[in-house]
This record gives structure tokens, C-alpha cells and sequence, in this order.
């Protein structure tokens, strides 16, 4: 799972949404980013066409090549903030004449008495995770996303269109190790309360989650154990109007940090990441 990748950061915005079983009328949102939000957010980024988002043609074009890569990529996310759920309730098309209302899949319109589409869309508010991205059978594919992220094609967002990603999307572009700079880089999330005669304090408990199996470097758990669970977001077809998914293991497990990589918010954490990848005798060098 480990080798050369980058980290990505999902946050710094108000909501974002990583929708498994989403329908029209109740649009979820599962705890973390899913593959196929992150795999659809490298494929706008490259430019990859809805119509060429599919990972099982018989003939694929180039784009639905580069799409097919995309599958491979793995995820490892660190739970810096879980955020709060929010339900947002929409109505649509309600209080306008039926030649103005919502379009059926017929041609015709919603007729009178039944013109108001009601749906909820589910969010997490001040949500903030960090992602190491990697690739070990194609490192190639990994530099051709990272510069992707860097200067997309399209617009990016955070599962929805109406969530785009904050300024701090590529803190740490070409590394060699991104799962391993995890453990290490700064925390997102409030500084912990000193208590001398509190060793707790020391550490806080930070949330992982894989789609691969956690490496056997990886720190002790505070559990003693990860947990495993099935999540329906392994992209097969984004297309606008089929998407297929395919079932995948998640592993997840809750490792004990240092409570000093705890920075806050705002411009303390923005000072802490550029401390971490530029320090200060790197940042006095002409």
C-alpha cells in the first residue's frame, strides 16, 4: 500500500458529501471520502468526459484507458476532523404552471397537483481529512494526477458540485512515503488541553481508513485491532445517467498521535504544514 505518492486535503469548506447510496429524493453521505468521489475528482481533473468514465468497455477509447488506470489508484485517509452531519431539505419546480415544471423521462411535464420534487441531501459541515494517494503498479499514473490536481481541467468539488475544495488541496505533492507522512504531518483540529497529571493528553486519537490493508508499519492501534466493512463505491460507470459501482473491503483503525500535531485552525495550521515541509533554516536559504 505504502510507496511515492502525494496527499491531497479535503476541507477549508464549508460542507462536503460522499454520497454510497445516494437517490434523487435522499442524497447520503457515508463518514470519509469514497473512491468514487476521488476517482471522479482526478478524471475531471484530466479531463476525462462523462461519456468516457467507464472501467469496462470492450473496446476502449484512449480517455476510457486513462479512466480504467484510475481504478487502481489507492487511498489511505486520515480522519483529521468528522465534522457534523447536516441535512439540507430542497423542493423543486413547486409553485410554477406545468408548462414551466420538471421534465418527465416521457417528454411531457409534472401535471397539475403534482408539480413539487421533494428531496434531502446530507452533508458534513467542517469536515477535514488528509489522503495519501498512491499507486505501486503505475507510479507514473500517481505524477500525472498530482499535476492534474494542481491545474484541472474542470472544476473540482468535494462529492457534490455546490462543495469546492479548499486552497490547501496538494499540502504535500511527490513523497515518497504519503502513508507514513501521515502519522506525522500537522493534525487539523483543536489543540489539546495540557494536563500535566494527564498522560491522555499526550496523545489524541486520530481515525484511518484504507481500501487496501493497513502496512505492517503501521503503529499499534489503540483497539488492537481494524475493523472491516464493505462500502459500494468502487466505480465501474460514471456515466450522467448509468452509474455502476462494485463492492470493496474498508479497513478501518484508530492509531494514538502525538497530541502536539494538533494546530488548529486558520493560519496556526497553515504555519505548522509549511514548518513541517519547509523549515525554517530551508526557508533563510537564498
Amino acid at each position: 500500500m505504502s510507496g511515492a505518492g502525494f496527499l491531497l486535503q479535503l476541507g477549508g469548506t464549508p460542507m462536503q458529501s460522499w454520497g454510497e447510496h445516494s437517490a434523487f429524493a435522499d442524497r447520503d453521505t457515508i463518514a470519509h471520502p469514497t473512491r468514487s468521489g476521488l476517482i471522479g475528482m482526478f478524471a475531471s481533473a484530466l479531463g476525462i468526459r462523462r461519456a468516457d468514465a467507464t472501467a469496462d468497455a470492450a473496446d476502449p477509447t484512449p480517455e476510457q484507458k486513462l479512466f480504467t488506470r484510475l481504478t487502481s489508484l489507492r487511498f489511505t485517509v486520515r480522519h483529521d476532523r468528522a465534522g457534523v452531519r447536516l441535512s439540507d431539505f430542497h423542493t423543486v419546480g413547486g409553485g410554477f404552471p406545468a408548462h414551466r415544471t420538471v421534465p418527465t423521462a416521457k417528454g411531457t411535464r409534472r401535471g397539475a397537483g403534482t408539480t413539487t420534487i421533494v428531496s434531502r441531501r446530507h452533508y458534513l459541515a467542517d469536515a477535514v481529512f488528509t489522503v495519501a494517494v498512491t499507486s505501486p503498479d503505475d507510479p507514473e499514473l500517481v505524477e500525472l494526477c498530482a499535476q492534474a490536481a494542481a491545474a484541472p481541467r474542470w472544476p473540482l468539488h468535494l462529492g457534490r458540485r455546490s462543495c469546492p475544495p479548499g486552497p490547501q488541496l496538494l499540502p504535500g505533492p511527490g513523497l515518497a512515503d504519503p502513508v507514513a507522512e501521515l502519522l506525522r504531518l500537522p493534525l487539523a483540529r483543536p489543540k489539546a488541553r495540557e494536563s500535566a497529571e494527564d498522560d491522555a493528553a499526550k496523545t489524541v486519537d486520530v481515525r484511518f481508513t484504507t481500501d487496501d490493508r493497513f502496512p505492517d508499519t503501521f503503529p499499534v492501534t489503540t483497539s488492537g485491532r481494524t475493523q472491516l466493512t464493505t462500502v459500494n463505491d468502487q466505480p465501474v460507470r460514471l456515466h450522467a445517467r448509468e452509474r455502476v459501482y462494485r463492492s470493496r473491503p474498508a479497513h478501518t483503525t484508530t492509531v494514538a498521535l502525538p497530541a502536539s500535531l494538533c494546530h488548529g485552525y486558520g493560519v496556526d495550521y497553515l504555519k505548522a504544514l509549511r514548518d513541517h515541509f519547509q523549515p525554517t533554516e530551508d526557508r533563510s536559504a537564498p
